[in-house]
């Protein structure tokens, strides 16, 4: 779990103090709203997080517009501007820098309470999303003339669902299929809203032009956030671990190698002693047979027989 990393405290004679991150403004995970159409609804299946507006960016500092967000915001665009012509690694640098980390980090609870669903403590969502503010604040060029809550919340948003894909996955997704099995899942529940009913495989599939297979890799790369263990008893049904139910040990087992080595030994041997073990071993036939189907005597397929056991024998490299 990344660090997070505390920004060292202003002195008196400092820039304003910033609003504290708990405040009742800010939006917290506790302070989200829960009736939000964009946020997850099923922990099973959990959404990602939808494109933000301008608005909605420039208004995360505050629950209520007028409120500390524009304070927020014009502390930014000062601290910014004494950043600019600071000396990085200098102790005022530092300070500058840890003060634009505090007073935007209600914009990384914003963004972390969009993956309030995903049954991660929200500390370490909060966590990794400050580091995505970071790296934000160190590649931010006022000059541009974007606000800094749009250039950052990519950022922030990039970092966490990073996290969620390669730390809280115990299997390991690609991330194309990972991204198309969100299409997937948008595409499901736009079609059940449409048809009143769970669409089917091949309707999905054509939703998005895609197959049929890629569609079951996308629903079943859905499941893969945790894995069981194979010795958990199965809930529900009264039936044993699945390590009780998967194989069993093969009898033949064993002889695959021999099976293996006769064939290698036989292609070794002339072609009629070749056919005379076949004849015996693989027909069941008896030498009497055998002489009777070869045109030879009994004793001559005898003799034939003891030869090639004692080839096969010699060039056996298990008892060699």
């Amino acid at each position: 779990m990344p660090a997070s990393t505390a920004p060292e405290a202003l002195p008196q004679n400092g820039p304003p103090e910033p609003p504290p991150a708990a405040s009742a403004d800010s939006p917290d995970t506790d302070a989200a709203d829960s009736s939000d159409p964009s946020a997850p609804s099923d922990s099973s299946a959990p959404k990602e997080v939808e494109e933000e507006t301008e608005d909605e960016l420039l208004t995360a500092g505050s629950a209520r517009p007028g409120g500390r967000g524009a304070d927020t915001r014009a502390l930014t665009q000062v601290l910014f501007g004494e950043l600019k012509g600071l000396e990085p690694g200098t102790p005022e640098h530092t300070r500058v820098r840890g003060a634009l980390i505090e007073a935007n980090l209600p914009l990384v609870r914003y963004a972390a309470a969009r993956f309030r669903s995903r049954n991660e403590p929200m500390e370490d969502v909060v966590q990794v999303g400050t580091i995505g503010l970071i790296n934000a604040i160190d590649r931010f060029d006022p000059d541009r003339g974007v606000q800094f809550p749009t250039f950052a919340m990519p950022t922030v948003v990039g970092e966490i669902k990073r996290y969620f894909r390669d730390n809280v996955r115990t299997v390991h997704v690609p991330r194309r299929l990972h991204e198309l099995w969100v299409q997937v899942n948008g595409a499901t529940e736009d079609l059940t809203t449409a048809h009143g009913r769970i669409p089917t495989t091949a309707e999905i599939a054509e939703r998005l032009k895609i197959g049929e297979d890629e569609v079951l890799a996308c629903i079943e790369a859905g499941r893969s956030y945790h894995a069981t263990s194979l010795e958990a008893a199965q809930e529900g049904d009264g039936l044993p671990g699945l390590l009780d139910r998967l194989g069993y040990e093969d009898p033949a087992l064993a002889g695959v190698e021999h099976r293996d080595l006769v064939r290698h030994l036989l292609v070794q041997l002339p072609e009629r002693e070749q056919r005379i073990l076949m004849l015996r071993y693989y027909s069941n036939l008896t030498q009497s047979q055998i002489s009777q189907e070869l045109g030879v005597s009994q004793m001559h397929v005898s003799r034939l027989l003891a030869r090639s056991f004692a080839r096969l024998r010699s060039a056996n490299r298990i008892e060699a």
